[in-house]
């Protein structure tokens, strides 16, 4: 067993990390003087993940959407009770999350940590799927499904998404289809399970009011060590342009609501993370509330507060992303393009860089005194593939030259998708 400690010289915020013997990472962030602890035990297992093989496989699996959300919810029964009574037991908050690239299953609390740490490293071990137990869970994640479709908000994020991606699984709802999870049966679940479940595929984040070495004592005991299969997960290969550059639905909302995102080329690792940092500061200086852009829009009556905008990333997909509400969204499209370029011409402001870059600085700060933001970051940063602390380095050592480089380079408003539900 590996354990080093990782220090954040920008704030002197340090954790431990442990490369467990059962082939578990494990991060520990003892926060002095604070009465709650954040834990997650997740995989990098997310809806984007159809296609893979093990260092056993001569062939890639092919399977269904939705399957990563499917486990998630099933991970919850065993034989005997559901996790949520045994927490109930304990007093913590627990809860789960599957996104595009990960599973998560976490609880907070302020006391009984050990206990409920217990009751996490347990249940996620121990899968237990029945053909009664499937097909009872397609009924109620088929009810999801139908919800999603009538969600305004949620049906104008992935109409984007398909409206700029060609093959790549990110176009598709990370609870799948009706007909997609129509094909899952316990078989299927099991295989991923045991190839996603690996412990050389996870990783456990616990910080706050913790000790690192009662939480190894509760790893040694109930971690079960497994052998690195290897795991590889490959995607169809993505063109470069959008699919198409307007999607329109018709639902009901009280105002218009869009979406409007460039695509951009993804990258990996540290690459992706300072990209995807650089372009969050971009978007910021261009339309940030404070900003004339923003101000513009709102003397004119083409957005509200909802205006807000995103770097949205992971593995095999980069895209930016604008989103509000508008009676005139093909407007706020060509105000936002106008600014752009113009940027690109006669460059960012440099003022308004300066503030933008010390605000996110101050807010990294802020919530590093904050157990679940802590815990967050962690395990961003390891499903990420980059070092803790990484992003509040890479933000330090940021310059406008960079980020003036990643607008002309990133920014490329001719391949853009404008999502509306009117």
């Amino acid at each position: 067993m590996e354990i080093k400690d990782i220090y954040c010289k920008q704030t002197g915020d340090h954790c431990k990390y442990i490369k467990h013997s059962s082939g578990l990472d494990i991060y520990v962030c003892e926060m002095n003087g604070f009465s709650t602890t954040e834990a997650l035990f997740g995989t990098k297992y997310g809806s984007i993940n159809t296609m893979f093989k093990t260092k056993n496989d001569k062939q890639y699996t092919v399977v269904p959407e939705g399957i990563a959300h499917f486990l998630e919810h099933k991970l919850f029964e065993n034989e005997d009770c559901d996790a949520f009574a045994l927490y109930a037991q304990t007093g913590a908050n627990a809860n789960a999350y599957t996104s595009f690239d990960r599973t998560c299953y976490l609880f907070s609390c302020s006391d009984n940590y050990i206990k409920s740490l217990e009751i996490l490293l347990d249940f996620v071990q121990k899968p237990y799927f029945t053909k009664e137990t499937v097909d009872k869970e397609q009924g109620i994640i088929g009810q999801e499904i139908q919800m999603c479709n009538d969600n305004p908000g949620w049906k104008v994020l992935f109409n984007m998404l398909q409206g700029m991606y060609h093959n790549h699984p990110v176009r598709i709802d990370i609870a799948g289809t009706i007909e997609s999870i129509a094909q899952i049966d316990a078989d299927l679940l099991y295989k991923c399970y045991n190839t996603f479940y690996n412990l050389h595929n996870m990783v456990l984040v616990i910080a706050g009011n913790v000790k690192t070495d009662e939480v190894l004592e509760v790893a040694d005991r109930l971690l079960k060590p497994c052998e690195n299969q290897e795991l590889e997960t490959v995607f169809e290969e993505e063109p470069y342009e959008v699919v198409e550059h307007d999607v329109t639905e018709h639902l009901p909302v009280g105002s218009p609501i869009f979406n409007i995102g460039i695509k951009c080329r993804p990258e990996n690792g540290n690459a992706r993370l300072k990209a995807e940092m650089e372009c969050m500061i971009a978007l910021n200086v261009l339309a940030d509330p404070s900003t004339p852009l923003y101000k513009k829009m709102m003397d004119d009556g083409l957005i509200n507060s909802t205006f807000c905008v995103e770097a949205f990333t992971g593995d095999g997909f980069f895209s930016l992303i604008f989103s509000g509400e508008s009676e005139s969204p093909e407007r706020v499209r060509e105000y936002i393009v106008n600014e752009i370029e113009s940027a690109k011409i006669n460059g960012l402001d440099k003022k308004m860089f300066n503030t933008i870059k010390k605000s996110t600085y101050g807010m990294m700060v802020r919530i590093s005194n904050n157990p679940e933001a802590v815990a967050s970051n962690l395990i961003s940063a390891y499903m990420s593939g980059v070092e803790p602390y990484q992003s509040i380095k890479i933000l330090s050592e940021m310059t406008y030259d960079d980020v003036q480089k990643c607008l002309i380079e990133r920014f490329d408003t001719n391949n853009m998708t404008m999502s509306v539900i009117k």
